[in-house]
Order: C-alpha cells, then sequence, then structure tokens
C-alpha cells in the first residue's frame, strides 16, 4: 500500500523506536536475575523510544502538537494537528522480559484520528490504517474477524491491577463474558488488543480507564478493518474518557450487551 508523507514519517519512526526498545529488550532479559535496577533501565528505555519519536515526528512536522506519555502535552503553531505518541505500551511486560509490547502514533486532525501505526518490533508486525483507506499488517490488508456466535468468540480486556477502584465492575463484567464465549485473553498491552481484533486474532475488546495514547492508534485500525467501536457508558468518548468496547459487526450487540450488563 502506498501511505501518505505523514503515514510514511510515522512508520519510520516506529521503527526507529522500535530497534532502540529491542535492543534494550535484550538487556531487559539479562537483568531478570538481579531485582535491582531493572525498574529504572525500563524508564530510561521508555524515554529513550520517546525521544527518538519526538525528533523524528517533530523535525519532519515542527507545527503539529504532541501528546505522549512520558511528556507533558505541547500545543502546535497549527492548532488543527497533533501526533499522539505511546513508545512503549505494555510497559509491565517489558519489565517482566515478556515479548509483547508495541509502539503506538496516531497523528489527530481537527479532533479526528486520520492515521494509526502500531509497531510490534519483537513480532516484526507493523499495523497500520490511515482514514478512508483500508487498515494493513506489513503487507496484507486487514478485516476484522466473520464470526457471529458468541460461545465461539475470543475477546480481549485489560484488568485493574494496584488497587484501582473499578475491580468490582471488571468482575461483574467477567462474570457476565466468560460463560458465554470461548475464552477472554489480559494480554497486557492495550494498542496490540486493538491491533488484533483488527488483525481478526480477537474477535472484539472491551476496557475502562485507558490512556488516549495507548488506544488512539488501535481505534483507527479497528474501524478501518471494519470493526465497531463504541463507548460503554453514554454520551462517553472512547479517546477521552478511555472506555471503549469494539467488535465485528456480528459480535458487537451481544458482546457490548454482556459487558454493560
Amino acid at each position: 500500500m502506498q501511505g501518505s508523507a505523514n503515514l510514511n514519517i510515522m512508520l519510520k519512526a516506529a521503527r526507529k523506536a522500535g530497534r532502540s526498545l529491542s535492543k534494550d529488550f535484550r538487556e531487559v532479559e539479562n537483568l531478570q536475575v538481579s531485582m535491582k535496577g531493572a525498574g529504572d533501565f525500563v524508564s530510561k528505555a521508555d524515554l529513550a523510544a520517546e525521544e527518538i519519536l519526538r525528533e523524528e515526528l517533530r523535525t519532519a512536522r515542527p507545527t503539529y502538537g504532541w501528546l505522549a506519555e512520558e511528556s507533558d502535552a505541547e500545543d502546535g503553531e497549527d492548532p488543527t494537528r497533533r501526533w499522539i505518541v505511546d513508545p512503549l505500551d505494555g510497559t509491565t511486560n517489558f519489565l517482566h522480559g515478556l515479548p509483547h509490547w508495541a509502539v503506538s502514533i496516531a497523528l489527530e486532525h481537527k479532533g479526528q484520528i486520520v492515521a494509526g501505526v502500531i509497531y510490534d518490533p519483537t513480532k516484526d508486525e507493523m499495523f497500520f490504517a490511515e482514514k478512508g483507506a483500508g487498515a494493513w499488517m506489513n503487507d496484507s490488508r486487514l478485516r476484522v474477524s466473520g464470526r457471529s456466535k458468541m460461545i465461539e468468540a475470543l475477546f480481549a480486556t485489560g484488568l485493574p491491577f494496584g488497587g484501582r477502584a473499578d475491580l468490582p465492575d471488571t468482575l461483574q463484567e467477567l462474570a457476565r463474558v466468560l460463560p458465554a464465549c470461548a475464552g477472554v485473553r489480559r494480554f497486557g498491552a492495550a494498542a496490540l488488543d486493538l491491533a488484533y481484533v483488527a488483525a481478526g486474532r480477537y474477535d472484539g475488546y472491551w476496557e475502562r480507564r485507558v490512556n488516549a495514547w495507548d488506544v488512539a492508534a488501535g481505534l483507527l485500525i479497528v474501524r478501518e478493518a471494519g470493526g465497531l467501536v463504541e463507548p460503554i457508558t453514554g454520551g462517553a468518548n472512547p479517546l477521552e474518557d478511555g472506555e471503549m468496547i469494539c467488535a465485528n459487526e456480528g459480535l458487537f450487540a451481544p458482546l457490548a450487551k454482556a459487558v454493560r450488563g
């Protein structure tokens, strides 16, 4: 697929940050034997990846705004466009030597995501989409799965950790969804959960309290692969409020019913 100039800038930036993180990831695997220092090392790896993305994206498009996990939001000279970046989605996986994490870059124009890239360096899988041009992984066109029976469906979600207050709600959702489906996975990287829905590996995904930079690229990739996306509660905005349900057309209604209760 021939992408726009902006998409090509994003793909190049994601690969460059991915190379840096892959090198650091090999070091993390060596650090697992000692409890000291792995967390600090990962924080540095995260910041180094963000610095690469900032340099690549802002050198190419200096007037665009910036929203990222590790730094303060910045308004650009062009108030209609901004980069939304997560240099390392799946930090806990990375820290534990689990090879499931990604670089996520989205471009927002006038409040709409117009391009998104999610790169998984350990599997060399590059998921990307531009508004109106479909979704892709490497050279393959992506489509959401064609499953329509809940009992055959595999879903992804996130689980609250570290004393978060939404645990009771999540347990109730799981109590409704688990008996009705073929399984629920919690792989620990929201960007890849969305990419996997777009690729038909998962049939749907839901989560609350996720950050814009975790999901901005993935939401577009799912929609461009033919998936439906809605907030869990009426009137919410998936990007701004960090809650969403997404699935293929055949499973969206039953999944949403089970999640909403």
